[in-house]
């Protein structure tokens, strides 16, 4: 059975579901999804982003079977690093692949605000809280002076400390939300009180199961409650161009999360 084209959202996956490349995975989920979460990544060591060739060959699959692509920029960018040149160096890298995919049909870029590699924000005092946020202002200054995307289609996604420290960042310069509920099931937030206050901003939904102590599973493992909430909202007030990510990486987990979303049929 497919989902594409089953709810009142994009449903979707990420682009690391069988082993293999980016191309492969597109071609194996063309028909069982609306939208695709595109993890891309450079490094000195390792890249995967896709070639001239590649990005034309996503453009064509995604004109061909209705599909979009939710953009999820490099995990290794600090926008809230307090030394500038390190913020330059991030929002560029996010420039670099707003750029790459220019010519794809998208449903939204997903962004991380960190302030350095293994940062714990939770542990941050009110002063270091605020140079943090200053740091994201100066970061998504930059970031949208630097291209001609609209500020809503940057989603910024719940990590593990509390999203209201950057919600009046998000608010401010008009971003959007990418609401992890995955996230706010691993880390313990309260699922209602997100979905009420953030939802109505969210274009991006992330949903993963956890299991021995680690995301990013099957929905086998997530909360059958939790789940039942958010489908609950989505249904009562549908969003059609809403993406909702089943944030795992194996053919496995998605068959079996696909099984869980069974159940919500009409």
């Amino acid at each position: 059975m497919t989902l594409k084209q089953k709810y009142p959202f994009r449903f979707g996956t990420s682009s690391y579901i069988i082993p293999a490349d980016i191309i492969p995975n597109v071609e194996y989920l063309k028909d069982k999804v609306d939208d695709i979460e595109l993890v891309l990544f450079e490094s000195d060591e390792f890249s995967n982003l896709p070639s001239p060739d590649d990005m034309q060959k996503l453009a064509e699959l995604a004109e061909e079977h209705a599909l979009t692509y939710s953009v999820h920029l490099p995990l290794d960018v600090y926008l809230g690093h307090p030394d500038r040149r390190e913020r330059e160096r991030s929002v560029g890298k996010c420039l670099r692949i707003i750029e790459l995919t220019r010519d794809l049909p998208k449903s939204a870029y997903v962004m991380h605000f960190e302030a350095g590699p293994g940062v714990d924000i939770n542990a941050f005092s009110a002063d270091e809280n605020r140079l943090f946020t200053e740091s994201l202002r100066d970061s998504i200054t930059m970031l949208l002076q630097g291209t001609a995307v609209p500020a809503s289609e940057f989603c910024v996604e719940n990590l593990n400390y509390p999203f209201e420290l950057v919600w009046p960042v998000v608010e401010e310069f008009a971003l959007s939300v990418t609401l992890d509920v995955g996230h706010l099931e691993f880390y313990g937030f309260p699922t209602r009180a997100y979905l009420e206050r953030y939802l109505p901003h969210a274009k991006v939904l992330h949903l993963h199961g956890t299991l021995e102590g680690k995301d990013h599973n099957s929905l086998v493992f997530m909360k059958p409650e939790a789940l039942d909430l958010l489908m609950q909202a989505l249904t009562d007030v549908p969003v059609p161009d809403r993406v909702f990510t089943l944030e795992i990486f194996s053919q496995e987990d998605f068959d079996s999360s696909c099984m869980v979303m069974e159940r919500f049929l009409s």
